[in-house]
């Protein structure tokens, strides 16, 4: 007979730091019709773990699982959609999580100018440390994931897509070998039920878009309280974007 069994899901994990494009990228990929998103999986773990009075902690608390392992086995787990869409960000990753279920999944890596996003973070958050930017994580992981596949994954550099959203989600849906959809340019407005419950006080802008916003001018000015965040980010930054995609011409 014939083998009629649920083919296994596309798993794809990318990893980010805030305020870099991450939630338009998961509205990108949810508006396809083959993909199921997950918002920020291990946030509730990592705000159980850290103690860190964020924004909207209890809610996302009461909200979110904070067992590690069992958020890692829900991410290597068979899901009913082709694809799904894990948004991770690489700060929440501490010494407790664990990284066995890496495997399971495709990777890339979303980054950002460490002067936009320390800038954007700080609007939130203004207690922030360079390590709340995931920037030495991220590249710690990025390594982890190369090492084990034996090439280096995708890097999308935030600003390539927000110059050219439709060369640059191709070449991402080539470098992970999957089909390219044309819905991954625009999306209908407002929350979805997949947001994270701290999507109030982070996705304002989310909610108001239709699509990636235009690429943004020069770097924003650093003052001096935030200077020192940003060089201890630029290491890990320069590192990752020798490695960033380049778009590929419509077909």
């Amino acid at each position: 007979m014939p083998d009629t069994a649920t083919p296994e899901p596309v798993r794809i994990a990318v990893w980010s730091g805030p305020r870099n494009i991450s939630t338009a990228m998961m509205r990108a990929w949810e508006n396809r019709r083959d993909c199921a998103v997950w918002d920020e999986p291990f946030y509730g773990c990592y705000l159980a773990e850290t103690g860190l009075a964020h924004p909207m902690r209890a809610e996302v608390l009461a909200a979110e699982p904070t067992d590690w392992a069992a958020v890692a086995t829900r991410c290597a787990a068979r899901d009913d959609a082709p694809i799904v869409y894990q948004k991770h960000m690489c700060q929440h990753m501490v010494a407790a999580a664990p990284l066995d279920w890496i495997g399971a999944c495709r990777h890339a890596f979303l980054i950002r100018a460490p002067e936009r996003v320390a800038v954007s973070f700080a609007r939130g958050w203004p207690d922030m440390t360079a390590a709340d930017l995931g920037f030495a994580r991220q590249a710690e992981l990025f390594d982890q994931v190369a090492a084990q596949t034996g090439k280096p994954p995708p890097v999308l550099e935030a600003e390539d897509v927000l110059t050219d959203p439709q060369g640059m989600l191709r070449a991402l849906c080539a470098a992970l070998e999957v089909p390219w959809d044309e819905a991954m340019l625009s999306w209908p407005p407002g929350p979805r039920a997949s947001d994270g419950v701290w999507a109030a006080h982070w996705y304002g802008s989310v909610h108001r878009s239709t699509g990636f916003a235009r690429a943004p001018g020069p770097l924003p000015e650093i003052g001096t309280d935030l200077a020192a965040i940003v060089e201890a980010c630029r290491p890990a930054y320069a590192t990752l974007r020798r490695h960033r995609l380049n778009p590929l011409a419509p077909s």
